[in-house]
């Protein structure tokens, strides 16, 4: 049969007449399109993630062969300025974070400022995040790249965490970082400081992988016409789909608050297990 149809063994054996398979590429190209239009800057490892959270059975090279065939690419990649100002006289301390291993949250936050251009001038978001899930714990925008910036970014995070023993805070060499003030208020609260080595970014590239995220899937996707539209979009962007939607591949492919929940229910199991042992 298969030399008097002039079809290789392999594909008549892969041919099934019942199977619709048109129409489950039809049903699973239009899930990936969902997809891709929701999180333009997904590529194929995070919309197979996606598809299979949806209760999708799918293999990758097949996501990817999808994914070609439509021209479903990621948003093109751009160059951001720099607003980190590390010539000053104010103290530097060492880098504490770069030998952690981490294995909890509240062990290394980590901060990072960077510019939002509105439609008639730039304004600046301070950020801190729980290194260990990624999550977003602290922020601000405002006008002013001053003190105050970062100093109400680090209030939020400390309303939103409790401070664990051993917590380490880690930044740039920024003079907003090394102020007195956000210093003080670090030491006031139990937390080492610790810093990037001069001319080192990888030092901190957690939060310049955020940064980043943040500028390909919330601001060059919008026109902010003032600072409290842009206030509104980023809150939105960071509370409710970075921290609650977006997929992660270092934790796993989940967003960082399912990240945390799990986490938590698996130490409460363990420290019932311990009790019950």
């Amino acid at each position: 049969m298969v030399e008097l149809g002039r079809v290789s063994r392999s594909g008549f054996y892969r041919f099934d007449e019942s199977e619709p398979r048109s129409d489950l590429d039809m049903d699973l190209r239009d899930a990936i399109q969902k997809i891709a239009v929701e999180w333009p800057s997904y590529g194929r490892p995070r919309i197979t993630a996606e598809l299979r959270r949806r209760g999708w059975h799918v293999n990758p090279k097949r996501v990817y062969r999808l994914m070609r065939e439509d021209n479903l690419l990621c948003v093109r990649k751009r160059k951001f300025l720099v607003t980190t100002d590390s010539n000053h006289p104010r103290r530097i301390y060492p880098n504490l974070a770069r030998d952690m291993i981490l294995t909890a949250t509240n062990q290394l936050w980590r901060a990072d400022i960077t510019y939002i251009r509105l439609r008639d001038e730039f304004v600046f978001l301070a950020v801190i995040l729980d290194a260990y899930s990624r999550r977003v714990i602290g922020w601000t925008l405002d006008r002013t790249m001053e003190d105050s910036l970062t100093l109400t970014a680090l209030r939020m995070a400390l309303s939103h965490r409790v401070v664990e023993p051993g917590l380490v805070h880690h930044s740039d060499r920024g003079t907003q970082y090394a102020s007195s003030d956000y210093t003080d208020l670090l030491k006031a609260n139990g937390i080492a400081i610790s810093m990037s080595r001069k001319g080192n970014p990888w030092d901190n590239a957690a939060c310049e992988s955020f940064v980043k995220t943040l500028k390909y899937e919330e601001v060059l996707r919008n026109e902010y016409r003032d600072l409290a539209e842009a206030r509104a979009s980023i809150r939105e962007f960071l509370e409710k789909v970075y921290n609650q939607k977006r997929l992660h591949s270092a934790l796993g492919y989940l967003p960082p608050v399912e990240f945390e929940a799990n986490c938590a229910a698996q130490n409460r199991k363990e420290a019932a297990s311990r009790r019950n042992s």
